[in-house]
């Protein structure tokens, strides 16, 4: 019996060290990727280069809510969480193409559509509430897709834009007042004052395309400046970015919706200057 009982103990510090050696596999970025030609994150067949935190499971997946099907992925929103890249990339041209599937699951039944494209993730998965990255995220949202917003980790991330402001919210008014901030939002410029927080909402500005036709969202992160872009409109921009480098999350948040084209270019700085 006392040998048994060694070698179960063996067999438990082995299983501990692989969950470790897992875990701060999944950590570890390695080197910054800077784009020098386009790279393809999203194959259209497998996950490759990618991996799943989950609020619940962790970096396991029983209920598959990301999945690739017909060339996409599904995000089916059942479990919040993100789906992330194993690398991490600085000055960036991101180009994601999107669009929303059926109602939303849980807390969000009945709620707006909800998601979003984190960059410059930082530090340890399920920083924020458990759940995402340390970072500043791409909003998609119905009714304030392109909003910036701060998701802080261990530390608190950082950006400035120029606004206006309206009823204490921050909107983008490239003419607008500098103002930092470390933890909330920024709304796109043509966010709807009133917006309300129910399934299908659209603001009478809204570049969105309806429910269950594709989107086109472009993030350029080019040294310490992040601009939004939705469906060839610019819709929000900032400097001063904190931090400047990291992975990419795709968030899972009660919404289902759906992934075609993920892909990085260097940043084009002559187009850049011209906008």
């Amino acid at each position: 019996m006392p040998h048994t009982s060694l070698l179960y103990h063996d067999l438990m510090r082995s299983i501990a060290a692989l969950w470790i050696a897992l875990f701060l596999l999944a950590q570890t970025p390695g080197e910054v990727i800077k784009p020098k030609e386009k790279i393809v994150l999203f194959n259209g067949k497998n996950l490759d280069g990618w991996y799943t935190w989950l609020q619940e499971h962790k970096y396991q997946d029983p209920q598959h809510v990301f999945s690739v099907q017909d060339g996409m992925i599904k995000v089916s929103g059942e479990e919040w969480g993100g789906l992330t890249t194993r690398s991490a990339y600085s000055d960036y041209h991101l180009t994601l193409e999107w669009k929303w599937g059926g109602p939303n699951h849980g807390k969000r039944e009945g709620r707006a559509r909800d998601s979003g494209i984190l960059v410059h993730g930082v530090g340890e998965d399920g920083a924020h509430a458990g759940t995402w990255l340390q970072s500043i995220e791409s909003q998609i949202i119905e009714g304030g897709t392109g909003d910036f917003i701060m998701v802080e980790g261990r530390e608190l991330p950082a950006m400035t834009a120029n606004v206006r402001e309206l009823n204490h919210q921050f909107y983008w008014d490239e003419k607008g007042t500098p103002q930092t901030r470390e933890r909330g939002r920024f709304n796109w410029f043509g966010r709807d004052p009133n917006w309300k927080d129910q399934l299908g909402y659209r603001g009478p500005q809204d570049v969105e395309k309806p429910t269950g036709e594709w989107n086109r969202q472009d993030v350029i992160a080019d040294r310490d400046t992040l601009t939004n872009i939705v469906n060839g409109v610019v819709v929000n921009k900032g400097y001063r970015v904190y931090p400047t480098t990291g992975k990419i999350q795709i968030q899972s948040e009660g919404a289902e919706i759906y992934y075609r084209r993920i892909e990085l270019t260097p940043v084009d700085r002559t187009q850049q200057n011209s906008r």
